[in-house]
């Protein structure tokens, strides 16, 4: 026990958890416990109105479309303006369409084309958002601490998924999926509340440019000239497509036709987020020097959800496919935001960021949209199996990129008084030479 008038100690946070990446992670925390609910809750009300696959598919390409749109703007406006005001104004947004949404829901007849609209201003928001964001974090953190602090804050916001896609799933089940929109829209108004206190004033003010088109074409040249960033940007266009395309419109049609209902799939999905929870854990210790080509080979098992879904496999099995998946796409995660850390400078992170969110999600629109007409046209199973395939041929492909076999964590040279010559990790591990 503490003696009496003695202060309590005071538990200190590592030296990289600054007041900037704690609010961060936590504003990470409350949203992705209203999104992941919130995601499940949108099919199920596009199928509660009288919807069918297509439609669902409609619904989840209102979504990204607008994100592909705006995305390089975004990240050219998120490098010239302070970060934290995109970033809550893009909430704030986020926040209105949801509450719109949830109102509409619970009013108990919405048109599609309501829902369509309401989620295509909840993906313009993420499209200022996310490169505000990521190059946010990234100004956040240490070289030396960065991907452990990385790992953390995926894990974080990991463990916040698990919570939501599970309770989302329960409480479509118990009520109406109006509610669980309606907590995401809350969730948003508390986190753009704790983005609104972000400090910026250790990031160096922009040098006057020569316009946004400016400012993009500097970033793309950023972006191109690095083969390693762009191939896998490619990779993942296709890859994000084909498992967007299977979680968003198959995952629930089959969990509705063969495992019996909202409840079990969203079981799945919080498997998904326990394995991107034990990923993440698994990245604080593991520290790969080839980051790459650890990340890229991870990326393989993603095919995995999709080959389940087409058995279909029980719940069980779906589970523990999906627990797989998270951890090793985790590995992917924790690679590649150190790698961007590593090698992209600073004041271009949300320029960059934007291609890399465009590339990856460009192609994630269509496939949601043409996934209900592709299932009529060839059948749910064989469209499955096709979202397989191309996850392991297009990440087959992107290992014959020198530079994603090749590309090596950085270390830094320590001199000690003994003489001897040490090198430290971009995790600050220290380990002898010579």
């Amino acid at each position: 026990m503490t003696p009496a008038g003695t202060p309590r100690p005071r538990i200190r946070r590592p030296a990289w958890a600054g007041r900037n990446y704690s609010l961060l992670t936590a504003a990470a925390i409350i949203t992705g416990l209203g999104t992941h609910g919130a995601l499940i809750a949108a099919a199920f009300a596009v199928l509660q109105s009288g919807g069918d696959g297509g439609d669902v598919g409609l619904v989840a390409a209102a979504r990204t479309a607008p994100l592909v749109l705006f995305l390089l703007i975004g990240g050219a406006i998120a490098d010239r303006v302070p970060r934290h005001r995109v970033m809550v104004a893009a909430n704030a947004l986020n926040c209105v369409s949801q509450a719109a949404f949830a109102w509409l829901v619970l009013a108990g007849d919405p048109k599609l084309w309501q829902m369509m609209l309401l989620t295509a201003l909840c993906g313009t928001g993420q499209a200022f958002f996310n490169p505000a964001a990521e190059g946010m974090l990234m100004s956040s953190v240490s070289g030396e601490q960065a991907g452990r602090a990385f790992a953390l804050f995926r894990m974080s916001m990991h463990g916040a998924a698990i919570g939501g896609a599970a309770l989302g799933g329960a409480m479509i089940a118990a009520m109406n999926p109006g509610w669980v929109l309606a907590v995401d829209a809350a969730a948003f108004a508390a986190a753009g509340a704790l983005r609104a206190f972000l400090d910026v004033a250790h990031i160096p003010a922009r040098e006057p440019g020569g316009g946004l088109l400016a400012d993009l074409r500097e970033g793309w040249q950023e972006f191109i000239g690095r083969p390693w960033l762009w191939s896998i940007v490619a990779q993942f266009s296709v890859v994000v497509a084909v498992v967007g395309a299977a979680e968003s419109v198959y995952g629930p049609l089959v969990a509705r036709d063969e495992l019996g209902g909202a409840r079990p799939w969203g079981l799945a999905l919080a498997a998904f987020g326990v394995g991107t929870l034990c990923g993440a854990l698994l990245m604080m210790r593991w520290k790969p020097r080839r980051l790459l080509l650890a990340g890229t080979l991870c990326v393989f098992p993603l095919a995995l959800p999709s080959a389940a879904l087409a058995v279909p496999l029980p719940v069980a099995g779906l589970s523990v496919v999906m627990f797989v998946s998270g951890v090793t796409i985790e590995v992917f995660g924790v690679s590649w935001m150190t790698a961007l850390h590593q090698e992209i400078p600073e004041e271009k992170l949300s320029r960059v960021s934007a291609y890399d969110w465009f590339g990856s999600v460009a192609m994630l629109p269509l496939a949601t949209a043409v996934a209900g007409p592709v299932e009529d046209l060839i059948g749910r199973g064989q469209a499955l199996w096709g979202c397989a395939a191309l996850v392991v041929l297009c990440t087959g492909a992107v290992l014959f990129v020198p530079d994603v076999r090749n590309l090596t964590r950085r270390t830094a040279t320590i001199e000690v008084a003994s003489g001897k010559t040490l090198s430290a990790d971009a995790e600050g591990t220290v380990g002898r030479l010579g």
